[in-house]
């Protein structure tokens, strides 16, 4: 074999190993709500049903309080948390995802002004193309290296922004997108900001809105790449690249900004769902980037609801039809074209103001992570929802919430066939392979 062949033998070898390697680890979960921030989840071979009543956890690892999920990337599991002794700090964690040995940690005083529910930070770190993007509560965004933790850029609300904080904190996380990551800041003048992923130079900003709790997400609407962004005012479309409204729907508060979940997108309908202000429904454009509403439900009050009025659950849509959690943890569906109430289920988390569960599909199953700590394995069709199995997984802590014994209000990241979930104490791993659970 002459050298030219040992080179490319040898380079395949590589290549084939890299690639296997990657298979086995599986796929990442590096940002809020998976890889497409859908709630999506694509790994097979993930466990059919719980073998005991407790799930057995792989490691794990002590940290503060926050209400921040975990995120996974390159075999690395990101966390935010808050230290209040001695001084008040936001806290960025990096652990080895198979050990939850601690790689590096990165600490920068924060003292919290004029927010309620004070447990911590809000926005999942993002990471892409090896940086880490963290948002805090008072509106720090960081970048750092994602192996080492090396600060690479940093924005200082009291010096880059005149930042308008929402009563309970800066939580939308940051949305990289090509060359840039976009934030919701709520700034003066500068509602969404775009800037270079690589420098933290500031590329766009846009709006003059109110920040709220809603992540933004990037679809396809009329051939063109569109940023949505549910802002503490509107509902508005934007050219991701440059910044420039295609188009905006009010959609102001009737009491206060508590818009939480994250817009959803199937086909040609946009969904929106409010504590208070009760569920919107958009028929988006498909020749020109524009809106129109098909459809407004809003009960009496946030108790006497009508449709669905979620508080921090994500919904999802599925053919003609939408599920959710509505303001004291009703799991129910609807039909999407009317927002009419199809049916009504109790049992996937006790009924409680607030009441959450977090839901991510794989395949035909849905994966639901409620406030009690427990991972519910279930389906979900207009005929009902069906409960396949359930498990404990962590228990619910009270910095977050000091009602009914605490809660775990983070959302969980499913990468490598495993979950990684934390509570107000600790960061937890345990295996959802097949293998594991005979």
């Amino acid at each position: 074999m002459n050298k030219k062949s040992c080179v490319i033998l040898l380079l395949g070898m590589a290549i084939g190993l890299a690639t296997y390697g990657r298979q086995v680890m599986g796929e990442d979960w590096p940002q809020w709500r998976g890889p497409t921030r859908d709630g999506v989840w694509k790994e097979i071979g993930i466990v059919e049903k719980f073998s005991a009543p407790q799930i057995p956890v792989r490691w794990r690892a002590a940290i503060g309080s926050g209400y921040s999920g975990p995120t996974v990337a390159e075999g690395r599991v990101y966390v935010s948390d808050l230290q209040t002794d001695p001084s008040p700090a936001e806290r960025v964690h990096c652990f080895d995802w198979k050990t939850g040995h601690n790689l590096w940690s990165y600490s920068y005083d924060c003292a919290y002004k004029n927010v309620g529910y004070m447990a911590g930070p809000r926005a999942c770190v993002s990471i892409d193309d090896g940086r880490a993007y963290a948002l805090g509560t008072m509106g720090h965004l960081h970048c750092f290296d994602a192996a080492t933790g090396k600060l690479l850029w940093k924005k200082c609300p009291e010096l880059d922004y005149k930042i308008r904080v929402p009563i309970w904190g800066i939580a939308s996380a940051p949305l990289v997108d090509g060359e840039l990551v976009i934030v919701q800041l709520g700034a003066e003048g500068a509602c969404l900001v775009a800037l270079d992923k690589k420098t933290g130079v500031e590329r766009w900003r846009a709006l003059d809105d109110q920040a709220s709790y809603s992540a933004p997400i990037i679809i396809q609407q009329a051939s063109r790449r569109v940023l949505i962004c549910w802002t503490g005012n509107n509902v508005v479309g934007l050219n991701p690249v440059s910044g420039k409204v295609y188009w905006k729907y009010p959609f102001p508060p009737a009491r206060m900004i508590i818009n939480v979940p994250t817009p959803v997108v199937l086909g040609d309908r946009l969904f929106l769902t409010g504590f208070y202000d009760g569920a919107l429904m958009l028929k988006l454009g498909q020749d020109e980037p524009q809106v129109e509403k098909l459809w407004r439900r809003q009960g009496t009050s946030e108790r006497h609801t009508d449709a669905l009025q979620s508080m921090i659950s994500t919904p999802y849509m599925e053919g003609d039809y939408v599920y959710g959690v509505d303001s004291y943890g009703e799991l129910r569906c609807l039909d999407a074209r009317t927002g009419n109430r199809i049916w009504e289920d109790l049992t996937a988390v006790p009924k409680a103001r607030w009441a959450t569960i977090h839901m991510v599909r794989n395949g035909g199953r849905v994966w639901m992570f409620n406030e009690r700590g427990e991972l519910v394995i279930g389906m979900l069709s207009p005929r009902g929802f069906h409960e396949i199995s359930r498990a404990k997984l962590i228990e619910p802590t009270t910095d977050q919430l000091g009602q009914r014994g605490g809660v775990c209000w983070s959302h969980p990241a499913y990468a490598y066939k495993h979950v990684f979930v934390r509570n107000d104490r600790e960061l937890v791993c345990a295996s959802l392979a097949t293998d594991a659970h005979p």
